[in-house]
């Protein structure tokens, strides 16, 4: 999704690809096959470029410093990216700047999940700090026999380290999308709702429908302060839990994740922003001005197509086509399988029951679905 603008841009996109039909491949032309961690791989791709990028964080910290050492321009840096690959590291360091977060601490025993377990209600979210994505490696457990296979694993060495977090109370999760560069410009974007099934992003609604002004300028500034306190460079996406006040106030919010690159959240951008956040990524690790981010609609949802029961998910354009001349298609050039993200649709206008009945029907008829 970054080659578009990248075209527009006039900049030239190499892509490290796991295969040759990867999404990837299928639209960068200059796409050598190789693994992320493979550091044969990832130096042969930077011969030449002006930049060093990511659309995931599983690239080995200790390469990339490497690089970086070397004079490659490393955007986000790996002091920065580490923070979105170990969430001990990011929740110590978004602690220190006093970034509001759930109460959380390091795993090492069972004895120490207990002791979580009592401090807190009796409910813990069980974390493995590196790896886990869309629901994986996270598990409500009400005792510590609960995460006991994590726990020996973890111990043993052959697992992630492990970390606890309160079980938030929260009214909706919330994400606050901003951009940076090496010089230091920051811009964000409204904030957006997203809404969960299954652990895995369903939908986006943008901006986040009756989102206090108080709690949407403090989500805001909190992005920002993640942002240059961690000193990323490009797109970062901040989740965040929305929590009621007790007393009545504006609503606040605690980060729950990090995504230090374009993200699911922002995709909403790519038709309904002045400027989509591939195109400010380029601009952020190119260090070039970065674009407006103000929304072309009152309102956009996004709908993501999750799996489909069509043998491929192409054969539902035509429909989609005459159902909703209005309705946006990205498909990502995936094999159909369930539950995974085959791509997405958007809606922009000015009526929010509208956009979003438009955009869930869209992509119910993508997926193959005779209802929404």
């Amino acid at each position: 999704m970054m080659a578009p603008a990248a075209t527009a841009l006039g900049v030239h996109l190499r892509v490290l690809v796991e295969d040759a039909v990867s999404s990837a491949a299928q639209v960068v032309v200059d796409a050598p096959v190789g693994a992320a961690a493979d550091p044969v791989a990832v130096e042969a791709l930077v011969v030449g470029a002006d930049a060093l990028t990511f659309e995931h964080e599983h690239v080995p910290n200790g390469l990339l410093t490497e690089l970086e050492d070397r004079g490659v321009a490393v955007r986000p840096g790996p002091d920065a990216l580490v923070h979105a690959q170990d969430k001990i590291v990011m929740r110590t360091r978004l602690t220190a700047l006093g970034v509001p977060c759930p109460r959380w601490a390091p795993l090492d025993s069972a004895e120490a999940l207990a002791a979580f377990l009592a401090a807190g209600d009796g409910t813990a979210v069980v974390k493995t700090a590196r790896g886990g994505y869309d629901g994986k490696g996270v598990r409500v457990v009400r005792s510590a026999d609960e995460a006991a296979d994590w726990l020996d694993a973890a111990a043993a060495g052959t697992g992630a380290p492990l970390l606890a977090e309160e079980r938030v109370p929260f009214t909706r999760e919330l994400a606050a999308l901003v951009a940076r560069t090496p010089s230091g410009e920051v811009r964000t974007w409204p904030v957006v709702e997203s809404v969960q099934r299954d652990g895995v992003c369903a939908e986006v609604v943008a901006p986040a429908p009756d989102l206090d002004p108080r709690t949407a300028a403090t989500a805001e500034r909190i992005a920002r302060e993640v942002a240059e306190g961690l000193g990323v460079t490009g797109v970062l996406a901040v989740e965040l839990f929305e929590v009621a006040d007790p007393d009545g106030g504006a609503p606040r919010v605690l980060v729950n994740e990090l995504a230090m690159r374009p993200h699911n959240s922002g995709h909403w951008t790519i038709d309904g922003s002045v400027t989509s956040q591939f195109e400010q990524h380029l601009r952020a690790v190119l260090d070039l001005p970065l674009g407006g981010t103000e929304a072309r609609a009152p309102w956009t949802a996004m709908a993501n197509v999750l799996g489909s029961t069509r043998a491929a998910v192409t054969d539902g354009l035509a429909e989609v086509a005459a159902l909703d001349p209005g309705a946006k298609v990205h498909l990502y050039g995936k094999g159909v399988r369930p539950g995974r993200k085959l791509g997405h649709v958007t809606v922009s206008g000015d009526d929010l029951a509208d956009v979003r009945r438009r955009a869930v029907a869209a992509a119910a008829v993508l997926r193959g679905d005779t209802t929404p």
